[in-house]
C-alpha cells in the first residue's frame, strides 16, 4: 500500500524568498486598501479586541488594525512573510503576535477571536471549507469574520484601474495586470461557489458585499 500523500495547504506556488520579497514590495507602495480595510474592522470590534488575520503576507492590514489599539494575531503558512511582517511589525512600533501555520489547522484554543479577517489569500486555500470551519471554532459566540479577495467576474477595465492606483514603475505595472488576467482571476471563485461553501462550513450561511475588484464575504457564529 503506498504512503498517503499529504495535501498542500495552498494552491499554486510557494510565496517564499524572492516572490515574497517582490510582493511585500509592490503592495507596500499603496496602504490605501488597508487603511480602508482596517477601519472597517475596527468598527465592529470593541476596544481591545482580539483579531486574528489568516494569511497577512507582509503584515500590512494587521499593522493598521494594531494602531487602533486591537490586540492582533496573525498566522500565515509563508516562512518568508512571517519573518517580513515582523520586521515590518516592529519598524511601525506594534505589537503582534505573528505565528506560522495552516489555516485549516489553526494553532489556536476554541473561541479566542473575536473578529478574523482574511485580504487576498482566501482563493489559494486548498482547503477552503476546512479553514471557514478553523475559523468558526477559533471565534467567540456572536464573533464575526470578514473575507476580502477578489470577484471572479472582475472586468478588465476595472483592473487597469486598480493597477493604476498601485503606483507601481510601468514593468511592475505590466507583470502585475498581467497576473490578475492570467492567474488570480482564474483562480477567484464565483459568487455561487463562496455561498455554496459558506453554507457547506459551520457558519451555515454568509453575506457577500460587492466593491470594486472585490468582494467582502461576512460570517457570524451563533451563540
Amino acid at each position: 500500500m503506498s504512503a498517503q500523500v499529504e495535501q498542500k495547504p495552498y494552491k499554486g506556488i510557494a510565496m517564499e524568498g524572492t516572490i515574497a520579497n517582490w510582493y511585500a514590495k509592490n503592495t507596500g507602495r499603496d496602504q490605501r486598501r488597508f487603511r480602508t480595510a482596517a477601519r472597517a474592522v475596527a468598527e465592529r470590534v470593541p476596544p481591545c479586541g482580539e483579531v486574528l488575520e489568516v494569511a497577512p503576507g507582509p503584515g500590512y492590514l494587521a499593522i493598521e488594525i494594531a494602531k487602533s489599539g486591537r490586540r492582533v494575531t496573525t498566522l500565515d503558512i509563508s516562512q518568508s512573510f512571517v519573518r517580513i511582517a515582523r520586521a515590518n511589525a516592529a519598524k511601525a512600533g506594534v505589537a503582534i503576535d505573528i505565528r506560522h501555520g495552516n489555516a485549516s489547522g489553526m494553532p489556536f484554543a476554541d473561541e479566542t477571536f473575536d473578529f478574523v479577517v482574511c485580504m487576498a489569500a482566501f482563493k489559494n486555500f486548498s482547503d477552503p471549507i476546512g479553514a471557514l470551519n478553523e475559523i468558526h471554532r477559533v471565534l467567540r459566540p456572536s464573533g464575526r469574520a470578514a473575507i476580502f479577495d477578489l470577484r471572479r467576474d472582475a472586468a478588465a477595465k476595472e483592473i487597469d484601474a486598480e493597477v493604476r492606483d498601485m503606483q507601481l514603475s510601468a514593468v511592475n505595472a505590466l507583470l502585475t495586470r498581467w497576473i490578475f488576467k492570467t492567474t488570480l482571476l482564474k483562480s477567484a471563485y464565483p459568487r455561487y461557489d463562496i455561498e455554496r461553501m459558506a453554507a457547506a462550513s459551520r457558519f451555515g450561511g454568509c453575506e457577500i458585499v460587492t466593491d470594486g475588484i472585490g468582494f467582502e464575504l461576512r460570517l457570524f457564529k451563533q451563540l
